[in-house]
């Protein structure tokens, strides 16, 4: 199955580069979702999205919780509506959860142990999202 970008890759760069910026990296295939999560250890894994609620509470959290140690071993995005096969992968993994975007997993070894799903995250504030976050990390990075 293969699906077209709703959304320009050039108007949605600024937004991959904004988490890119902290050290989380961009999948773009399915193949690169597939390395990811075979990864052992815990796994920050955000589904990246150009709504208000990805720009205005989502990646602002993440970048907040990014700041915190422990931190997970590896921190992965997926960009809905722009690679589109790569996020249906990552959502694949994680089949207990309804495709939400933004949303934001935790994972060790590969299954879920936190998540954040866009109803989590539609205007809340930042602060308090990585709070969540950064508990999780204290829970299950150390």
């Amino acid at each position: 199955m293969h699906f077209h970008p709703m959304y320009d890759p050039a108007y949605t760069a600024p937004m991959q580069a904004e988490l890119q910026s902290i050290g989380v990296k961009p999948l773009n295939t399915i193949p690169e979702v597939e390395q990811a999560l075979a990864q052992k250890g815990t796994m920050l894994l955000v589904v990246n999205s150009v709504c208000g609620c990805g720009a205005g509470c989502a990646r602002p959290a993440v970048k907040l919780a990014m700041q915190h140690k422990p931190l997970p071993m590896h921190a992965v995005t997926v960009f809905a509506g722009v690679d589109r096969e790569a996020t249906h992968r990552a959502r694949a993994a994680i089949p207990e959860f309804p495709p939400s975007s933004p949303s934001i997993f935790l994972l060790k070894d590969g299954k879920c142990v936190f998540a954040l799903q866009r109803s989590d995250i539609e205007g809340r504030d930042p602060a308090a999202l990585a709070q969540k976050l950064t508990a999780a990390f204290d829970e299950y990075c150390k």
